[in-house]
């Protein structure tokens, strides 16, 4: 069974003062593109760096996950640690996912610029800070999820099939 988690960092949220939408949004995107059965492991966590590290490590060490998608803690902000986080756990750093959905982002909003989402190899998983914004979590995920299944590929991860009437995955042809 694929596995994969759903992570949202927000003080607020994981004390019962809001919902989280965030982490509802990813996860409703997650089912539109992906078509197999997939089990989601879902939490909602304070920003606190310990406490994401540890969490990101029971997902995938443990949880078995092969993709961890983040929602929230990414600006500037002092409470605003997921991406020291993620790259404190990942043994390889790959930029080109911030890069991407910062310049999506940018077609939006000026502030943008501020976002400091990243994404990262750890083991046989896939990590990937996003927005804590629904609109935009839509918005990067519909940029960057095209690479997802592929990366999941090459690092020896279980194959996602898209469900490609929502989006289409690139794969290059062998």
């Amino acid at each position: 069974m694929i596995k994969i988690g759903v992570l949202t960092l927000s003080d607020r949220a994981s004390k019962g003062i809001y919902d989280d939408i965030s982490g509802q949004t990813a996860i409703e995107i997650l089912k539109e593109y992906i078509k197999n059965e997939f089990e989601v492991i879902y939490k909602v966590i304070p920003d606190e760096q310990d406490v994401i590290e540890a969490e990101l490590i029971d997902m995938v060490d443990k949880k078995e996950c092969c993709l961890v998608v983040t929602t929230g803690g990414t600006g500037p902000a002092l409470r605003d640690v997921t991406p020291e986080a993620t790259q404190n756990v990942c043994q390889k750093m790959i930029p080109g996912f911030g890069e991407l959905m910062r310049a999506v982002s940018l077609k939006y909003v000026p502030t943008a610029i501020l976002s400091r989402q990243s994404a990262g190899v750890r083991g046989k998983c896939l990590i990937v800070n996003l927005p804590g914004k629904p609109k935009s979590i839509r918005e990067c995920l519909e940029a960057v999820f095209p690479a997802i299944p592929y990366c999941i590929d090459l690092i020896e991860g279980p194959y996602i099939e898209c469900n490609e009437e929502a989006i289409k995955a690139f794969r290059p042809k062998s």
